[in-house]
């Protein structure tokens, strides 16, 4: 994947999600999205500060998430946490490109670090119509 490295990386105040296996690591971060889902009616969002607080809603990562293999599975969960604190408090602007799958959408794909030092990206897709935010992916750095 290629991931400009001028973007400027937000630091996190957070860490990753560690567990021995898939099963923990799973089950630390769906009580974390339960959190942020019991606060809405509807469907979960957080607000960002890069978008003037606007809504990025979080039910397209899941999604998006199981159709990946398994081992990636558990290595984008553990980032899920540093994820959401990046999109809440960043506002170091992203790399933003068309989406190649969708005509009318954008990706903006931020870069983190987290407190461990860890480098990381995640991509937030825009529907160009409606202007509404979702929150697609997070994926560790590859060396």
């Amino acid at each position: 994947m290629l991931v400009s490295k001028d973007i400027i990386a937000y630091q996190t105040k957070t860490n990753k999600v560690t567990g021995s296996s898939y099963k923990e690591i799973a089950h630390d971060v769906r009580l974390a999205y339960k959190k942020i889902a019991n606060l809405t009616k509807r469907d979960a969002y957080i607000r960002s500060a890069y978008f003037k607080k606007d809504k990025i809603f979080l039910k397209l990562f899941w999604v998006h998430l199981h159709q990946q293999p398994m081992y990636s599975q558990k290595r984008r969960l553990q980032f899920f946490n540093c994820a959401i604190d990046l999109l809440r408090h960043s506002t170091n602007s992203p790399e933003t490109l068309p989406n190649p799958n969708g005509r009318n959408e954008l990706v903006h794909r931020f870069a983190g670090v987290t407190s461990a030092g860890e480098r990381f990206y995640v991509q937030v897709k825009q529907e160009l119509r409606s202007g509404k935010k979702y929150f697609m992916s997070v994926f560790p750095d590859t060396k």
